[in-house]
């Protein structure tokens, strides 16, 4: 059923696909003090809680042009917003540094300022925004803006949240495409492709990316590029040679099947130029919407989203020496994705600590007399990153320091036995996620967490604070994890959902189906023909569904661009809306001046889903043929 909110959005204006800007064009306009009126009326609403604000990345949503009677709309956008960024690496490996917080103001009246066009009304609303970059002449129309003042004003009533350890995300009630990168991300709430854009913004945003378009004007090529070897990370002058003899740029990277479609090299055009400058893939997030960030894109994403927290997050305290009568701890973070390292030494001399564990009782070195120095080094091994100086950084390698004085004397205070943090135990754990619970620290103990699935004890080879799942191999069902500290009673308890959720497809009506065994069932088609993803989740939650084509790189699947409930088109040469190119079979083509020359033949479309638990499916695929026009005119 289709909500109040819902009905009352305006028709949408004609969709535009692609990223939207560089980080020169900022999401904000200036403004003077914010409005009391509008904080008073505020409601702060977390929606994923991984920790303390101010030991967290913290991602809060804002949401303009929505009245009160557009709450649930309001909702119903972050929600779809959020299941495609958990969708996308690295946020998906990284959801457990982020908290998410919604920030529910109504407006007074529904919708946001020209849109969609200059001639358009202002509307009345609680941060301003407005398409054309707030209404101005000489700006686009996908230029999406937020009022600053209001916007911070509304972020700090987040506790614990600053300008370091935030994102501000502002969506405004439109079925309009647009948005924007800078200091704030923005985007429509409500287009086909508007939850495909809020990861491409936080990209520049948080990443400092920049566009790998070929245009800046819509429907007009960039020209060739003047400027010296960029700044940025995945732009280049250089040459695949140039890049391995120099090792500069992504030379760590090429030849690697480029996690959006095809191989890591050099592929002319970006930075609104089409000729004369290099980008890494020939499509990624950065260029086309509904791709996945490249290799090269992924890893500063990575270090951009660690340095937002610290991997360390509490320890035995270091203000002052400690004897060596005690065990000394250290709680680190702990990724979705994988374990953290944790490295011990000695005087300089790394100590053989099993299972990377992360408390260490001095009283079994035997220290010689005297003072020592203990140091404990926490490192993310994550294979996102192969740069030597990113794994090295403050973003991925902490370092506690401790002074050890064996003349001096801990004193014994009891310490009970309890869990202090540990993953959420009210929504299902996805069949490949690393799970974890720590614990208190009583100094003259070592606490030992055990844990059991479905009533069975667990091989854990790694430290007994994190357990991951995806080692397990977990056949598909439910299952019943449980933690417990050993010896003392406290256990906690969790549900893996470890079935996929399950993906459909619904095809226009083909000239004839064949079906061979052992081969993937065939359609053949005479023209264009249309593709519609659904998914079923027994768990509930919400579902992404991806396809790729030929093998290329898995697309977001987001309905048409003009029309989300309406399926995706495929055509012998793609379609044109607002100057972009979708649906071209075979080949992709993104700007009208690519390649136009029609795929014919057969083709693999394969498909998947991503569940709210992070499971992905298996794919499954199916053959389309299109036939050439003599062929099906004959």
């Amino acid at each position: 059923m289709t909500t109040p909110g819902i009905r009352l959005r305006r028709a949408a204006a004609l969709a535009t696909a692609g990223a939207l800007l560089t980080t020169g064009l900022l999401a904000a306009t200036p403004a003077a003090a914010a409005d009391t009126s509008v904080t008073e009326a505020a409601k702060v609403v977390p929606v994923q809680t991984t920790g303390p604000a101010d030991k967290r990345f913290n991602i809060i949503v804002l949401g303009d042009g929505y009245t009160a009677e557009e709450m649930p709309a309001f909702r119903a956008d972050v929600d779809k917003h959020l299941n495609v960024l958990w969708s996308t690496e690295p946020f998906a490996s990284y959801r457990s540094y982020v908290n998410v917080w919604a920030v529910e103001v109504p407006s007074a009246e529904s919708g946001v300022d020209c849109d969609p066009g200059l001639d358009s009304p202002r509307r009345d609303t609680a941060l301003g925004m407005g398409f054309w970059g707030g209404c101005e002449v000489n700006s686009v129309q996908r230029l999406l803006t937020v009022d600053s003042a209001s916007a911070t004003a509304l972020a700090d009533l987040v506790p614990g949240s600053t300008n370091a350890n935030r994102q501000i995300v502002a969506l405004a009630n439109s079925d309009t495409y647009g948005g924007a990168g800078g200091t704030f991300a923005t985007a429509s709430g409500g287009n086909a492709l508007s939850s495909l854009i809020t990861p491409h913004e936080i990209g520049h945003s948080l990443g400092k990316l920049q566009d790998e378009y070929d245009y800046y004007v819509r429907g007009a090529a960039g020209g060739a590029y003047e400027g010296g070897e960029p700044s940025s990370a995945h732009h280049t002058l250089l040459t695949e040679e140039q890049m391995k003899q120099q090792r500069a740029k992504w030379w760590r990277w090429l030849g690697e099947r480029s996690e959006s479609g095809g191989v890591i090299g050099a592929f002319e055009g970006g930075m609104y130029s089409t000729k004369g400058v290099w980008r890494p893939s020939k499509h990624s997030i950065m260029k086309t919407l509904g791709y996945a960030f490249d290799q090269v894109g992924r890893e500063v994403m990575v270090q951009k989203i660690s340095a937002k927290v610290s991997l360390v997050q509490d320890h035995t305290p270091n203000t002052a020496a400690i004897g060596d009568d005690r065990t000394v701890w250290v709680d680190t973070l702990h990724p979705v994705g994988g374990e953290l390292d944790l490295v011990w030494r000695l005087d300089g001399r790394q100590l053989r600590v099993a299972d990377n564990a992360r408390t260490l009782d001095l009283r079994r070195l035997q220290l010689s007399p005297g003072t020592h120095s203990l140091t404990a080094t926490a490192t993310d091994p994550t294979p996102f990153v192969r740069d030597p100086a990113i794994r090295a950084s403050a973003a991925l390698t902490r370092t506690v320091s401790w002074s050890v004085d064996t003349a001096l004397t801990t004193p014994r205070e009891p310490v009970r036995a309890a869990f202090t943090s540990h993953t959420d135990t009210r929504a299902p754990l996805g069949a490949a996620s690393v799970v974890y619970a720590d614990t208190t620290h009583p100094v003259d103990r070592t606490l030992a967490v055990r844990w059991t699935l479905d009533g069975r004890p667990v091989a854990n080879p790694g430290n007994d604070r994190d357990l991951d799942l995806g080692a397990l191999r977990l056949r598909p069902g439910a299952h019943a994890l449980a933690a417990r500290i050993a010896g003392s009673g406290p256990t906690l308890t969790w549900t893996v959902d470890a079935t996929p959720a399950t993906g459909a497809y619904a095809l226009s009506k083909p000239l004839r189906t064949v079906e061979r065994p052992g081969r993937p069932v065939e359609y053949v088609y005479d023209g264009p023909f249309t593709m519609k993803l659904t998914a079923r989740d027994d768990q509930g939650g919400s579902v992404v569904s991806q396809f790729r084509v030929d093998g290329d790189g898995w697309q977001t699947y987001y309905g048409w661009p003009t029309d989300a409930d309406a399926p995706f088109r495929f055509t012998p040469g793609g379609t044109v809306i607002d100057n972009l190119v979708y649906g071209k079979l075979g080949r992709t083509r993104a700007v009208p001046w690519d390649d136009a020359t029609p795929d014919y033949g057969t083709h693999t479309i394969e498909y998947r889903t991503i569940d709210s638990a992070g499971n992905v499916s298996a794919p499954k695929s199916f053959l389309a043929t299109l036939l050439p026009p003599s062929a099906a005119t004959g």
